[in-house]
């Protein structure tokens, strides 16, 4: 197995010696026990008095913003965060249960060059064949303004690492291209190539020990907000549950407001949830707002996304008010024909889907964003979005879907592409003259 070099370990350790010299600590918190299951979770038990011991010895309260322990390594399968996260309750003053949400502001000791990282992501990964190569497509008619750089907008579920080895069944996926000690290479390589100003991920199962400290160490705050009952928490060999991430560039903004939700359906918390962040822009003091989330899977829930989809875009009009501009990244897991995605487009919001303007007409969405092989049959859907106020965003540039040969007839993931999901990527600029 590939290890992390030891200049970033060093890094990794250093930072959280300073930490605990400081007093600055998280607290910690065990994690609430799994649903149960058939096969025994092994190594998870014998965290408890660790995590116990970490409680007893760290500050931290009961505020929003809560920081972690990175782990040296970049990750392995074995690796385990035990939900030591602590409990918080939503900015917008809707009554909680107990969550778990997690933001990081830390400044890296040593910040990471991204170049060298990527060199050492193709390293790793020079055996494998090249991963999919995406060329960007221009909009003709974009305008912006010419005060602020555009903003790159990357929309990725990167596929949890417990979900694809050990649930998911990928039966055309060779097991040996969803090993995490080259995974995560595959991932990294994906987001360094592009270098998006913001990330929006789903399935994160790796925060603490891959994409927190190295995205930390590249000039990113995070915010990470696990699902109360992960179906990653069901593995025996999990790292810990599955949630929603954000990232965003320090150097261009700044965080004014973070909320994090456990959607409702039917009056009811479900198990799926979404971050909204409103943010300054630091070249010209422009706020907008930019959320992520992920709706609930599988056919025959479509009543339900809807639900859910309604009391996204009600916490979103509660939040953003007289009309902040928004950008909205989430798998949706519903095609375009389901009721979710009519409500996004007919929303008071002013919402346009922006891969819609990959087509010739500018109204439909591409033919898939998904596209894997399972028992059950092969499975080509559009499931993946990016959303945009067409008041106060023009959109520049997209990220061009690969075509089906480039893909391959074993679909995905695969050893060139780490995700059953698409990564999408879209460039904004702010309109000259905001509605």
């Amino acid at each position: 197995m590939y290890q992390v070099p030891s200049r970033l370990c060093a890094t990794l350790l250093q930072r959280d010696l300073l930490q605990l010299m400081s007093g600055s600590s998280p607290a910690f918190r065990r994690r609430p026990p799994p649903r149960k299951t058939d096969s025994a979770l092994g190594a998870s038990d014998t965290a408890a008095p660790e995590a116990a011991a970490a409680a007893a010895s760290g500050g931290g309260g009961a505020g929003v913003s809560v920081s972690a322990a990175a782990v040296c390594s970049m990750g392995t399968s074995t690796n385990r965060l035990y939900s030591t996260l602590a409990p918080t309750i939503s900015d917008n003053g809707i009554p909680q249960s107990q969550e778990f949400v997690v933001e990081t502001d830390l400044e890296p000791v040593d910040p990471t060059d991204p170049n060298e990282l990527l060199k050492e992501c193709q390293k790793v990964l020079e055996n494998r064949p090249p991963r999919l190569q995406r060329d960007f497509f221009y909009l003709k008619n974009s305008s912006q303004a010419g005060d602020c750089r555009p903003i790159k907008v990357l929309q990725w579920n990167i596929l949890a690492q417990a979900l694809g080895e050990w649930k998911d069944n990928f039966i055309k996926c060779p097991r040996e291209a969803l090993n995490w000690s080259e995974r995560k290479y595959l991932i990294l390589e994906e987001i360094l190539t592009y270098c998006p100003d913001i990330l929006c991920l789903q399935e994160v199962d790796h925060y603490f020990d891959t994409f927190q400290p190295v995205l930390s160490g590249l000039g990113y705050h995070s915010t990470f907000f696990p699902k109360p009952l992960s179906p990653c928490l069901d593995v025996e060999h999990n790292n810990g549950p599955d949630g929603c991430a954000l990232f965003f560039l320090r150097e261009r903004f700044e965080l004014i407001d973070s909320v994090s939700l456990r959607l409702v359906a039917k009056l009811l918390q479900t198990n799926q949830v979404a971050i909204i962040q409103t943010l300054r822009c630091i070249e010209t003091s422009r706020i907008f707002c930019i959320a992520v989330t992920h709706l609930k899977a599988c056919s025959g829930w479509e009543r339900f996304r809807s639900s859910q989809g309604c009391d996204l875009l009600q916490n979103l009009e509660n939040i953003t008010g007289a009309g902040t501009p928004l950008i909205v990244c989430g798998d949706f897991n519903a095609e375009p024909t389901e009721d979710v995605y009519k409500q996004f487009t007919k929303s008071s919001l002013n919402l346009n889907s922006a891969y819609k303007l990959l087509s010739e007409d500018g109204q439909s969405e591409p033919p898939f964003t998904t596209w894997k092989i399972r028992p059950s049959g092969e499975s080509c859907h559009t499931l993946d979005y990016i959303w945009y106020s067409q008041h106060a965003f023009a959109v520049n540039r997209l990220l061009n879907l690969p075509t089906e040969e480039q893909i391959g007839p074993n679909r995905l993931p695969s050893f060139h592409y780490p995700s059953d999901h698409l990564s999408l990527i879209c460039e904004f600029s702010f309109l000259d003259q905001l509605d």
